[in-house]
């Protein structure tokens, strides 16, 4: 009977061994991770790229909690959650700033870099009436155009509050005049959005605020099927008070081309070197984040579908998504 059990209690001991190697090389071994996301659903990629490179890192990553951002920052801040994987820079500059700064919050690296964001009209309606300014909205006949209701105003697709996209277009508004000609719809974006398209393709003139990387510039590309409107100097509130919105080319669309960081619990990140590593040097192509989203509106966007995606942006980026685990294990030694 002894003999019989000496292989068995060493192929257990060995294997108790392996186990033990295997969980020394796992940094995140028995860590729990509460990541949150704003009520975008296409933000779901991006933080579930980041959950599934902690769980290969031994992290105990918990189910995706939605706030929206200000919330979130302080969340974050204060050690209710973990991180999230979708703070735009320098549009969230006031909840960074306002949940402690990084005194209590950390962020390094750039996930995404060049998200755009402005006003746009349709082409047919900017070349009838050679429309290239938001600010020619003042003249109420122009305004009109783009009236939905019928009260003579402007119907512009606006920014759901708690974004940060909304404080900024209601400062504009005030800054360019456009208060007596302009009415901000703000609700549910999507909702909003998809009226908007019908809209568009019933051949009516359209008035929105987007961003990218977003699903709608798929749907109605810029330079085709509608153009982004000037603006005709650079105004912003808050901590971006003062920034020139000029890009490169000359062109001022009225917002700071953003960068999207993952923004983490200082104390935590401290505490967690491969996981402070990991989210410095994470990169995601805004190309495919812009592909994915187009994705989603076409109906994949379900969560067995946004799993798939992200399995299928791994599998195509294994090289890549393998030298960040290594970069994060090497931090933890």
């Amino acid at each position: 009977m002894l003999n019989f059990l000496r292989p068995t209690l060493l192929t257990a001991a060995l294997a108790l061994t392996g186990l033990s190697a295997h969980a020394a090389d796992l940094p995140g071994q028995g860590v729990k991770v509460l990541p949150l996301k704003s009520s975008i659903a296409e933000e779901t990629f991006q933080t579930l790229l980041v959950m599934k490179a902690l769980e290969k890192l031994g992290y105990d990553v918990q189910p995706i909690q939605e706030v929206e951002y200000p919330t979130a920052h302080v969340a974050i801040a204060n050690g209710d959650a973990t991180f999230m994987a979708d703070h735009w820079n320098p549009q969230h500059a006031d909840y960074f700033k306002n949940a402690g700064g990084e005194a209590k919050l950390y962020r390094k690296g750039v996930f995404s870099g060049n998200a755009a964001q402005g006003y746009l009209i349709d082409k047919k309606t900017a070349d009838q009436y050679k429309i290239t300014r938001i600010d020619q909205l003042k003249d109420p006949a122009i305004a009109k155009i783009f009236d939905n209701n019928g009260d003579g105003k402007a119907d512009l697709t606006g920014c759901t509050p708690g974004w940060g996209c909304e404080a900024m277009i209601e400062h504009q508004l005030d800054a360019y005049q456009l208060r007596d000609t302009v009415t901000h719809n703000q609700g549910t974006y999507s909702a909003l959005m998809a009226d908007t398209i019908t809209r568009y393709k019933a051949g009516k003139p359209i008035l929105y605020y987007t961003w990218t990387p977003y699903w709608v510039s798929n749907e109605l590309k810029p330079g085709k099927d509608v153009v982004w409107l000037e603006v005709p100097f650079s105004s912003l509130p808050g901590a971006q008070k003062g920034l020139d919105t000029k890009l490169p080319n000359g062109k001022n669309y009225g917002f700071v081309v953003n960068s999207q960081h993952i923004v983490a619990n200082q104390a935590w990140a401290q505490a967690n070197p491969a996981a402070a590593k990991l989210f410095e040097v994470m990169q995601l192509p805004v190309g495919d984040i812009n592909a994915q989203n187009h994705l989603m509106s076409q109906g994949q966007n379900q969560p067995a579908d946004i799993e798939r995606h992200v399995n299928g942006w791994i599998k195509a980026h294994q090289a890549t998504f393998d030298d960040w685990i290594a970069q994060a294990k090497a931090a933890a030694k």
